[in-house]
């Protein structure tokens, strides 16, 4: 017996040391790469808004994957997870980026997760650049978390002038999702702002895994409201939509950004419900960009499927490709692959993009004063622009 073990160690003992060398030689080789991090869902209630969040950050890492720092060039590799669209496993999401090395990291579609996994990051020393998550809670307390969107009391407050100019609209019936961060945040300001104009607000909420909305639009057309505002992930507003339409529900139904999806589209095609959103870009507003990443997209079956099965342009498609090169312009400032050193630079980071100016304030959040409305024109299966619009402009 000790003869076989004796002869099994003998084996096994310079494997181990071929093994240990290889990860040496790969470390070494890891010198010349700078990973980002992508901590999006792929999966769960937010998926089809976190993949096309992906591919923005995707297509800019394939137009420039590399950059130079004093002198040297870096390669720049993405390492990709899925949060689930869930609170509760965002943070192991979020682990194992800082397990894999990544000096930043970018995400998430969806404010919650991005709280759920804030500490994580934090506690690693890694900067963290939100791409759509609108959520004031998400900078908060913290200097490690950017982001390059509006936020909710911006975007509550441009949905509730809208609704009081376009319809004139006194009374709002006002749907969220029970313990979602964005849907209750945006429902929220939404319903302050619209009472400030003088609007009365009938809010009901939903809890987790709902999929029958009727007796919400009921209680929609008896409360005489005059517009539907639902906030929700794409998932439900997609069973919202069918349902609102075979009730016959005849007031426009608004929503922010999560709504401007081509699964919104998809859902409303044909149907005869209105359908408004508020969100950061509108397709045309960078010909360029535009053309590419359609290419792009459509170039791969499972880019395609990924962008829910055409080449609609999302406006957090843009934003993902913006959020990419905002990370390159810090990994630049710093000097730097050290995440200390890129989150110091990023206070400091100005970007023009294909969604505008990019800055921040002191808090981390983005400098941005306007919101792109939209409508869904459910004939053509498109977008049709309504407005560029501010605050200020909205309380004209």
């Amino acid at each position: 017996m000790k003869k076989i073990l004796a002869i099994t160690l003998a084996l096994v003992m310079p494997m181990a040391t071929f093994t240990a060398c290889g990860g040496g030689t790969k470390e070494a080789a890891n010198d010349n790469v700078i990973y980002i991090g992508v901590y999006e869902p792929a999966s769960g209630d937010n998926g089809a808004g976190g993949k096309q969040e992906t591919l923005g950050v995707q297509y800019a890492n394939s137009k420039v994957n590399t950059v130079d720092i004093n002198g040297k060039k870096y390669d720049v590799k993405l390492e990709v997870v899925d949060n689930e669209s869930s609170n509760d496993k965002g943070p192991s999401a979020a682990s194992s980026l800082v397990s894999k090395g990544v000096s930043v990291a970018l995400g998430s579609y969806g404010s919650g997760v991005s709280i759920a996994a804030s500490d994580v990051f934090g506690k690693a020393g890694i900067p963290v650049i939100g791409i759509t998550c609108t959520n004031p809670q998400v900078t908060e307390g913290n200097d490690h978390y950017f982001r390059i969107c509006f936020l909710d009391p911006f975007q509550g407050t441009v949905l509730a002038n809208f609704a009081n100019d376009k319809f004139k609209a006194k009374k709002a019936y006002c749907l969220t999702k029970l313990g979602d961060d964005y849907s209750g945040g945006l429902g929220h300001y939404f319903t302050q702002a619209f009472e400030a104009l003088g609007g009365t607000v009938v809010s009901e909420t939903f809890q987790e895994g709902n999929s029958d909305f009727v007796s919400y639009i009921t209680s929609a057309k008896n409360s005489g409201a005059d517009v539907f505002f639902a906030p929700v992930s794409t998932e439900a507003a997609a069973l919202l939509i069918e349902q609102a339409a075979s009730q016959g529900l005849k007031m426009p139904i608004m929503a922010g950004d999560t709504w401007d999806s081509n699964v919104i589209l998809n859902a409303s095609k044909g149907k005869d419900v209105k359908i408004y959103v508020t969100t950061f870009y509108q397709e045309g507003g960078a010909p360029e960009f535009d053309k590419g990443v359609k290419e792009w997209i459509s170039a791969d079956p499972t880019r395609l499927t990924n962008n829910g099965g055409d080449d609609t342009v999302a406006a957090v498609t843009a934003m993902g490709y913006d959020a990419y090169f905002v990370a390159l312009e810090a990994i630049k400032a710093a000097g730097s692959k050290d995440p200390q050193a890129i989150k110091q630079a990023l206070k400091g980071v100005k970007y023009t993009g294909v969604s505008g100016d990019i800055a921040f304030d002191d808090n981390g959040d983005a400098k941005r004063d306007v919101a792109y409305v939209k409508c869904a024109n459910t004939q053509k299966g498109a977008w049709d622009f309504v407005a560029v619009q501010g605050v200020k402009s909205a309380n004209k």
